[in-house]
């Protein structure tokens, strides 16, 4: 009886271990990417959009035989838009195996995340974090989107420059770290041009209703207003604006991305006289750019926006550096990150010493629904 016992037991050791020893074989057949991005909630637009991308992507890479001779396993998690959610989301992450992480999509979770990838030296790509110190947390931390000091002085430029600005006022939300990186950018840089700078108005993040800022606005009569804010404040901005009589050409960031999909055919003129810097052009006629957008919008039944692209790019930048490091080890991947010397859609894409990209903004306006690009532009 006690033989019969003790076979038992091992037998059932020898089975667990043969389980377990076929899912360890199943998860070594593929390698894990980790996702973050706001798939629901204010800023959802920006992160289905890169979330889509990125599938895009990689589904084309798994076709072609996936890297390292393995097939990618994309894992993404919807973090809400919350810092909270964003690193919780990416501990689960973790716990799964992944090799790297593209994420997050907005400024103040991507920093939240970077801090913990830091700490655990996990490569980390976000293709549109913009706020200048994300990238200063890690060695392992880089990014495919430029920084918001260069938006904001490049706007300032442009403005004083091109559109012949002598005054400027500014609206942004306090609370967001994006929006007081361009403000504040822009503010030195359009002082340091000669422009007056009239109102420097801020505003608590959740608000709706401007027309007190907007009214102080109206009173100094500036040139231009810059909204460094994202789509769907500028939107709401925007048609109060219009309802006060501010006829100022209005200036944005990347961040207004998407922003004609929140306004209606009947307000849609509250955008006639703006500019924005984006990160692409969706007017170009290289064959790349034009497949992809074909390809997006017969997936998902809708143009894509700069955060689409964006995301595409970084899905490609990371499993190149992957497949190049010859390995899923995070010091060869970092290494080669930081060789990256990558053609897409965005453009070329280099990295500096704080593992930013180097390349052109695009001055961008709207006719009706449609982005229109004016030019390629660049400050030193």
């Amino acid at each position: 009886m006690k033989k019969r016992r003790v076979l038992s037991l091992v037998s059932a050791a020898v089975m667990l271990t043969g389980i377990v020893a076929g899912c360890k074989s199943k998860e070594d057949d593929k390698i894990i990417i980790g996702g973050l991005a706001p798939l629901t909630g204010n800023v959802a637009q920006y992160g289905q959009a890169v979330d889509n991308a990125v599938k895009m992507a990689i589904e084309e890479i798994n076709e072609k035989g996936g890297i390292l001779g393995k097939k990618i396993d994309y894992r993404s998690v919807d973090e809400k838009g919350d810092p909270t959610e964003a690193v919780n989301a990416y501990y689960s992450l973790v716990e799964e195996g992944i090799v790297a992480l593209i994420g997050d999509v907005t400024s103040k979770p991507s920093k939240s995340v970077a801090q913990k990838a830091a700490e655990d030296n996990m490569p980390m790509i976000t293709p549109s974090g913009s706020e200048e110190s994300i990238t200063k947390v890690g060695k392992n931390v880089f990014r495919t989107c430029f920084i918001d000091p260069y938006q904001g002085k490049l706007m300032a430029d442009y403005a004083f420059k091109k559109l012949n600005a002598k005054s400027a006022a500014i609206l942004f939300d306090t609370g967001d770290p994006y929006s007081t990186g361009i403000a504040d950018a822009f503010d030195a840089a359009a002082k340091e041009l000669g422009m007056t700078v009239t109102n420097k108005e801020g505003y608590a993040s959740g608000s709706t209703d401007f027309k007190t800022q907007l009214t102080k606005i109206q009173g100094s009569k500036p040139d231009v207003l810059l909204l460094p804010v994202y789509y769907n404040d500028v939107a709401l901005i925007a048609v109060q604006a219009k309802q006060i009589g501010i006829t100022a050409k209005l200036l944005g960031g990347d961040g207004w991305a998407g922003v004609q999909n929140q306004l209606d055919e009947k307000n849609m003129d509250v955008l006639a006289n703006s500019y924005f810097c984006n990160q692409y052009d969706p007017t170009s006629s290289d064959p790349d750019m034009q497949n992809f957008l074909k390809k997006y919008k017969e997936r998902y039944k809708t143009d894509p926006i700069m955060f689409a692209v964006l995301g595409y790019d970084t899905a490609y930048i990371l499993t190149a550096a992957i497949e190049r490091a010859g390995s899923t080890d995070p010091d060869k991947i970092i290494e080669e990150l930081k060789k990256t010397d990558y053609d897409g859609l965005t453009g070329k894409t280099v990295f500096n010493e704080n593992r930013n990209p180097v390349r052109l903004a695009y001055i961008t306006t709207f006719e009706g629904k449609k982005e229109k690009v004016l030019e390629s532009y660049s400050v030193d």
